[in-house]
């Protein structure tokens, strides 16, 4: 679908959609991250010590697992652009395909994954659900929970094809032959505690 031009809240005047080039520009010049929803700059704000802690962990799980291959494991910088020319920043990708070392938006990413937090959960849970779906290379996006132990994985065989869902827990292994690696849940969770009895690992 077509970017329209939207009013401006306060001015009411039309503004017109930034380009890639516009946004991408601007960013670099920027001290907070920030996304792009096809329109304009959307901000990301800071995440808590736990979210952060679970991010380092999935990183270097993957980095570990995919040392010496030809896929890559990309962090936080790294962008994938979806639907209406938006560009999202996952906390971790993996791409099967080469980039440049200048690259802001890699190609050919296979896998996604976000950690979720209070202010970020909606746009994980719902819009980038839709948004990754319509990335024909995507065939796995893993949403990890920041509260407790759990992820839900959501996974196809085909461009196109409907997201079958699964729920892991502490006990289970994330399995993704798409890559040719597996994960034990609980290793993004090591040296982590949840308070009100919620499950710790490490």
């Amino acid at each position: 679908m077509p970017v329209h031009a939207k009013l401006h809240p306060m001015s009411g005047r039309i503004r017109k959609p930034w380009t890639h080039e516009q946004f991408s520009s601007w960013a670099e010049a920027q001290e907070a991250r920030y996304e792009f929803d096809g329109f304009q700059p959307v901000a990301m704000t800071g995440e808590n010590a736990g979210h952060s802690a679970i991010g380092t962990n999935l990183r270097t799980a993957l980095h570990t697992r995919l040392r010496g291959s030809e896929r890559r494991a990309l962090g936080a910088d790294a962008g994938v652009e979806t639907v209406n020319n938006a560009i999202r920043y996952p906390d971790a990708l993996i791409t099967c395909s080469r980039f440049e070392n200048e690259d802001r938006v890699i190609p050919g990413v296979v896998v996604v994954f976000e950690v979720l937090s209070p202010t970020s959960e909606r746009t994980d849970r719902i819009l980038k659900v839709r948004e990754y779906a319509a990335v024909a290379s995507i065939r796995r996006y893993v949403i990890l929970e920041s509260t407790g132990v759990g992820v839900t994985v959501m996974e196809r065989s085909e461009p196109g094809e409907t997201w079958r869902t699964t729920v892991l827990t502490g006990d289970d292994i994330l399995r993704m032959p798409e890559i040719g690696i597996e994960i034990p849940i609980a290793e993004f969770y090591e040296d982590l505690t949840f308070a009100e009895g919620g499950q710790a690992a490490g």
